[in-house]
């Protein structure tokens, strides 16, 4: 800053002209050079004298601020096995300057999921980020760039040029803790963390800034701004948030019952299993109220030696009174091959029962 003074009589007249508007730094890029210069008019004895000017010159220092959300504000629905399972968040620089954002996804160990109040019970597979190279808002496999960092974020907000949406995708695996099968309600939490780092080399991730400490330098200083919101730590250059994983599984219950038919002495009225005897069994295969729907059901069933397979008699996707029973329903169906009789059901949804029957001769 350059001062200059100058002694006047108390006569004279003093007139102050400033050169420009005070300027506030909020919002101003870092870097930029703002100067404030200062005219004084002035007479002795009525007489105009010569003006004198004063100058100040600062640069404004950088702000950094970035805010990670997620994007839905509910769990991701997925299924055991699952693979390419997507969650959603978007990274937007606040900052008065462009910066790069170092990115981490990583899983939350115990403790409160993100939505609802369910707790976070396994950790998912093969965890991956990937920025939105289309703009769709939708992850696109094969289209979308798997990456490590998100490259010059720019500080003017227009178009998404400050903000940029992130996926995170994993493989859900099929057990969980201890080895168990996941269940409905288990869940994954997932968190995304973007550290601010240095920005302006385009195609190269920058170094992650560190705040100045101490006095105002004459350079550009750089200051943290990220608040405390959602659990964040305020003033770090990070800023996280949370997404989960929900399971809806499947949850299948067998039961398998028999039913003798006929035999050689009696018929139908009271049957005995003696040999000669007709049985017929009943395998049902119930999907728990609230699961997912079970595809690709198929039963295996080996028929034991001591009977002889009747050809032509397995009925598939039958059904059960209210009591369990199975009832005399359901489609032709069905393979017998060697000793193993084998059929596939049609889907069962959350809460349905179906069934598969057939018939055999006690030898």
């Amino acid at each position: 800053m350059t001062r200059t003074s100058r002694l006047l009589a108390c006569s004279a007249a003093l007139a102050i002209a400033l050169g420009a508007t005070p300027a506030w730094a909020d919002g101003t890029r870092a870097g930029t050079t703002i100067t404030n210069n200062v005219t004084v008019n002035y007479q002795v004895g009525g007489v105009a004298q010569t003006a004198i000017t004063a100058t100040n010159t600062f640069t404004v220092d950088r702000k950094v601020n970035l805010v990670v959300a997620e994007v839905g504000g509910t769990a991701t629905i997925v299924t055991p096995g699952q693979v390419l399972a997507v969650t959603t968040f978007t990274v937007t620089n606040t900052s008065n300057d462009t910066i790069d954002v170092i990115l981490q996804g990583t899983q939350q160990t115990g403790g409160a999921s993100a939505f609802g109040s369910l707790a976070d019970t396994f950790d998912a597979g093969n965890v991956r980020l990937f920025v939105d190279s289309n703009g769709n808002g939708t992850y696109d496999d094969g289209t979308d760039l798997q990456v490590t960092y998100l490259d010059e974020l720019s500080a003017s907000p227009t178009g998404d040029t400050n903000t940029r949406t992130v996926f995170v995708v994993v493989d859900v695996p099929v057990t969980g803790a201890a080895n168990q099968n996941l269940v409905t309600d288990d869940v994954a939490t997932v968190i995304l963390t973007g550290t601010a780092a240095q920005g302006g080399a385009a195609g190269s991730q920058g170094t992650a800034f560190v705040e100045t400490t101490g006095a105002n330098t004459a350079g550009v200083d750089t200051v943290f701004a990220d608040t405390a919101a959602d659990g964040n730590t305020a003033r770090d250059g990070q800023s996280f948030a949370r997404d989960d994983y929900r399971v809806t599984a499947a949850a299948l219950t067998a039961a398998k019952t028999s039913t003798i038919v006929s035999d050689p002495q009696n018929g139908t009225t009271n049957p005995k299993a003696v040999p000669g005897a007709v049985i017929e069994y009943c395998i049902a295969i119930t999907n728990a109220a609230g699961s997912a729907t079970a595809t690709s059901v198929v039963v295996t069933d080996p028929v034991p030696a001591e009977l002889a397979f009747l050809a032509s008699s397995i009925r598939v996707n039958g059904t059960v009174d209210g009591s369990g029973i199975c009832q005399g329903d359901g489609g032709t169906g069905g393979t017998f091959a060697g000793t193993i009789v084998t059929a596939t059901l049609d889907p069962i949804a959350a809460g349905e029962t179906r069934t598969v029957r057939f018939q055999a001769t006690v030898q």
